[in-house]
C-alpha cells in the first residue's frame, strides 16, 4: 500500500544563503586559526585578501583597512600565521571567510618579521652607512677568527691562509655559532680581540644554514659589537644566498667563510706578487748594469794611458814631492818662531821667578829705606832750623824781656784783664801790676788822661 508524502520544502537560493550564514556566522563568532598565507592581493582601498591554507584545505580571508593599518607588518605569501576573526559568508558567491581582527607570524614568519623591525632599528642608527666601513689593512700580520672550533668554516679558512700565505699569525676565539647564547659569546670575543688589541682584521663567521640557525647573526647586540669595533671585521656568515644584519653592518661582507680568508689576504698576495715582479726587474737591470760596467771597464783597460800606473799618477806624485818640500820648510819656518818665542818667554819666566823677584825688591826696598831716612833726616833738620827761628821771634816778643827794661803790665784784679787806657778805670778801682820780679797789687786814687 502506497503511503502518502509530504510536500517538499521549496528555498530560495538567497534563503538558504541566509539561513547558512546565519547559522555559520552564529557559531564561529570567534575563531582561531593558523595556516599558511597564500595568493596575498592587497587591494587599492587598503583592505587585503587572501587564502590561509593547511595542507589539506584552505579558506579564503579578508582584513578591513583598519585592522590592516595596525599589523606590525604586512602579510606576505609563504608567512605562516595565527589569526583570530570570525567566520562570515559572502551570499553574492555564496561562499564562506574568515574576518580577521588579529594576525601573529608563527615559526619563520615571526622571525623574519623580527629581523625586517631590527634591520629598520638598526637603519635608525646609521649602522649600515658606507661612511662608518673601515678599510682593511694591506698586509695583515695577525688575523683573529671568531667561529666554532669544529665546524667546517674554521677548516675552509685555514686551508685558504696556510696554502696561499704563511707567515701568518692565526689567534682563533671559539664560540658557539647556534643557540641562545651564541650572540652573547661573539660579541664577547670581538670586544676581547679590541680591548687587547690582538689582531690587525677579524673574520666573525660560520658556515650555511637556515634562518633559525643563522639567527644569533642577526641580534643587536652582535651587530653593536660589530659596529663598535675599532679592528676591521670581515662577515663571513653562510653561504652566498645567506644575508645577516652582521653582514651589512661589517666593513666587508664575504659570501662564504673561504672568500672572507681569500680577502683578507688579497691585497698581501698581490703585493707580493708586485714585489715578485719588481725583484725580477731589478735583477735584470742590476745583470744588464754589471755587463755594461764590464763591457766600459774592458775598453778603459785597453787605453794606453792605463798600461802604467805612473802615466795618471805621476804629475799628482811629483806635486805630493813639491808639497810635502814646501811643508816642510814651513815647519823648520815654524818651529824657529816658536823657538825664539820660547826664549823670550823663558826669559820672562825667569825674571818672574820668586827669588829673583825678592832679590829685586830687596834692592828696592833698601834704596827707598835709604833714601826715606834721608828725606826723613831732612825733614827734621829743617823743622828744627825753624823751630829756632820761631824760637828767637818768641823770645825777642816776650813781654817778659819787656819788663826788664822797665816796662810793666796793668790786669784788673776783677776780671784779671789787660787794661790798655784809662777809659777802662775807675777810681778806688783793684789793680795788679806785673813787673819783671814779680806784681804789686793797687787801688786807683786818681785818674788822669792825656791831653
Amino acid at each position: 500500500m502506497n503511503l502518502p508524502t509530504s510536500e517538499p520544502v521549496v528555498l530560495s537560493v538567497t534563503q538558504l544563503t541566509q539561513a547558512i550564514k546565519l547559522s555559520l556566522e552564529g557559531t564561529f563568532p570567534n575563531v582561531w586559526l593558523q595556516g599558511e598565507i597564500s595568493n596575498c592581493k592587497p587591494h587599492s582601498s587598503g583592505h587585503i585578501y587572501f587564502s590561509l591554507k593547511d595542507a589539506h584545505a584552505q579558506i579564503n580571508a579578508i582584513i578591513w583597512r583598519q585592522e590592516a593599518a595596525l599589523l606590525r607588518s604586512p602579510p606576505k605569501d609563504g608567512m605562516q600565521v595565527l589569526v583570530r576573526g570570525a567566520i562570515n559568508v559572502y551570499p553574492t558567491r555564496g561562499n564562506y571567510q574568515i574576518v580577521i581582527y588579529e594576525m601573529k607570524p608563527v615559526g619563520l614568519g615571526e622571525l623574519l618579521i623580527k629581523l625586517e623591525e631590527l634591520k629598520q632599528k638598526i637603519h635608525r642608527f646609521g649602522w649600515f652607512k658606507k661612511e662608518h666601513k673601515k678599510s682593511l689593512p694591506r698586509m695583515p700580520n695577525r688575523i683573529g677568527i671568531i667561529t666554532s672550533p669544529t665546524g667546517a668554516a674554521i677548516q675552509d679558512i685555514l686551508n685558504i691562509l696556510t696554502r696561499r700565505s704563511g707567515g701568518l699569525n692565526l689567534l682563533i676565539n671559539p664560540v658557539r655559532v647556534q643557540g641562545a647564547e651564541a650572540a652573547q659569546e661573539i660579541a664577547q670575543a670581538i670586544h676581547f680581540f679590541n680591548e687587547h688589541n690582538l689582531v690587525d682584521v677579524i673574520i666573525v663567521g660560520r658556515g650555511g644554514g637556515s634562518i633559525e640557525d643563522l639567527w644569533c647573526f642577526n641580534q643587536e647586540i652582535v651587530a653593536e659589537a660589530i659596529f663598535y669595533s675599532r679592528i676591521p671585521i670581515i662577515s663571513a656568515v653562510g653561504h652566498e644566498t645567506d644575508h645577516c644584519i652582521a653582514d651589512y653592518v661589517a666593513d666587508v661582507r664575504a659570501p662564504t667563510p673561504s672568500a672572507a680568508a681569500e680577502i683578507v689576504i688579497a691585497d698581501k698576495l698581490e703585493q707580493l706578487k708586485h714585489l715578485e715582479q719588481i725583484k725580477k726587474r731589478l735583477t735584470q737591470n742590476i745583470s744588464h748594469k754589471v755587463l755594461q760596467s764590464r763591457q766600459h771597464l774592458s775598453a778603459f783597460l785597453k787605453q794606453p794611458m792605463l798600461s802604467s800606473p805612473y802615466y795618471l799618477l805621476g804629475p799628482w806624485i811629483q806635486k805630493l814631492d813639491d808639497n810635502r818640500q814646501q811643508l816642510d820648510y814651513l815647519i823648520k819656518q815654524k818651529i824657529f818662531s816658536l823657538r825664539l818665542i820660547l826664549e823670550a818667554s823663558n826669559k820672562r819666566l825667569q825674571t818672574l821667578k820668586p827669588s829673583s823677584q825678592i832679590v829685586y825688591l830687596q834692592e828696592k826696598i833698601k834704596y827707598w829705606d835709604k833714601n826715606i831716612y834721608h828725606q826723613i833726616r831732612h825733614i827734621i833738620d829743617s823743622k828744627k832750623e825753624q823751630l829756632e827761628s820761631i824760637s828767637v821771634a818768641l823770645h825777642l816778643i816776650n813781654p817778659k824781656n819787656l819788663l826788664t827794661k822797665g816796662y810793666s803790665i796793668l790786669f784788673s784784679e776783677k776780671d784779671d784783664s789787660v787794661i790798655t787806657s784809662v777809659t777802662n778805670i775807675h777810681k778806688n778801682q783793684d789793680l795788679r801790676i806785673y813787673l819783671s820780679d814779680g806784681e804789686v797789687l793797687s787801688t786807683v786814687k786818681e785818674i788822669k788822661a792825656s791831653e
